[in-house]
């Protein structure tokens, strides 16, 4: 005898909330890897606990954060590369939440597709859960949400939200002043903006992503998928050393948009453009587009993507601290009158 048909299933709708579930339990583990003081719980409940008291913070303030990796997913998905995609994610947002002077605390994602492949997803969350463990920042939470008809077959989208604290009066920039020494960190490639110019670039220059990189080793899509570096540890402990009075993530709108946001009004910043040199990525960039030098520095990093504004009396010890971090250092110039960056020297 034939069963009745029970009805239309949310299975048949194209959401599978079996296969959310074995994520979930998938990606525990990833996330109380990234466990620290102040986190309370763990997955599964309506919303995450912490407790800013645990985490050592006496009168805190709470900072927040949120942003996308925008179309370098495209590379990711393109690639089936997406297992740092989420490295990005995170850098995103907690470098940003350093330049406030805050440490971050704890981290959510939502991860959007048409349907869920739990392989990739845990592969994506994994990355994530890599960011947040570099940082020192705990993964508490997230949404994944499963939506046929939204995205095409394969797509998915990604966004992130961090929180971080300080203790009440210590926020940055504070202190900025005519003399400051500009101190630029390296970047690990095009971090996380303008992959919009990358992709028409690689368009215009005939290459597929698995062609072999003209500028580096291994593949055009895994050169071009190198991860945002994560500067969170290092510009904290020279925060706590003393003599930082502004930080800026270089983001999109380069340094020519992004140093004036931690400026206050009346002074500027002179940049020697010899002080460092410019990646082969950059290079590749610029001559396949034929870009000119001011597009250069108000699109991408080109080559620093963190760049510390300090006490000049500061600047050779919190040099020597950043280097003995492992970051690569370079004098980049000073905080000046006036308004605006100006350049010295050439882009190459």
């Amino acid at each position: 005898m034939t069963e009745p048909k029970t009805g239309i299933t949310y299975a048949d709708a194209g959401v599978d909330i079996d296969a959310g579930n074995t994520l979930v339990e998938r990606i525990k583990p990833a996330a109380k890897a990234t466990t620290r003081s102040g986190v309370m719980g763990g997955l599964g409940g309506f919303g995450a606990l912490f407790d800013l008291k645990a985490a050592g913070f006496t009168d805190p303030v709470l900072v927040a954060a949120t942003d996308g990796v925008g179309t370098k997913l495209r590379i990711a998905i393109d690639t089936g590369n997406v297992d740092t995609i989420g490295i990005d994610l995170v850098a995103m947002c907690v470098n940003d939440l350093v330049c406030q002077g805050a440490e971050p605390l704890f981290f959510l994602d939502y991860f959007a597709t048409g349907k869920l492949v739990v392989e990739d997803a845990t592969r994506i969350i994994n990355g994530i859960a890599e960011g947040c463990a570099r940082s020192g920042c705990a993964l508490i939470g997230g949404e994944t949400a499963e939506m046929p008809g939204m995205y095409h077959k394969g797509d998915f989208d990604l966004a992130g939200f961090a929180v971080g604290a300080m203790e009440r009066g210590a926020v940055l920039p504070a202190d900025v002043r005519e003399g400051d020494v500009l101190l630029g960190l390296a970047s690990s490639g095009v971090h996380s903006n303008g992959y919009s110019l990358v992709r028409r670039l690689v368009e215009v220059s005939g290459l597929g992503w698995d062609a072999p990189s003209p500028f580096s080793a291994g593949t055009l899509g895994e050169a071009l998928l190198a991860p945002t570096r994560l500067y969170v540890k290092q510009t904290l402990a020279a925060i706590r050393a003393g003599g930082v009075h502004g930080l800026a993530h270089i983001t999109g709108g380069g340094l020519t948009e992004n140093l004036p946001r931690v400026l206050p009004d009346g002074l500027g910043a002179t940049i020697a453009l010899d002080a460092w040199q410019l990646p082969g990525v950059f290079q590749w960039l610029r001559a396949t587009g034929g870009m000119s030098e001011a597009e250069m520095l108000k699109t991408f990093n080109c080559g620093i993507g963190m760049i510390c504004v300090v006490a000049a009396e500061r600047a050779d010890a919190l040099t020597a601290l950043l280097t003995a971090e492992g970051e690569t250092v370079a004098r980049l110039g000073t905080v000046t009158k006036g308004q605006g960056v100006h350049y010295t020297g050439v882009l190459s």
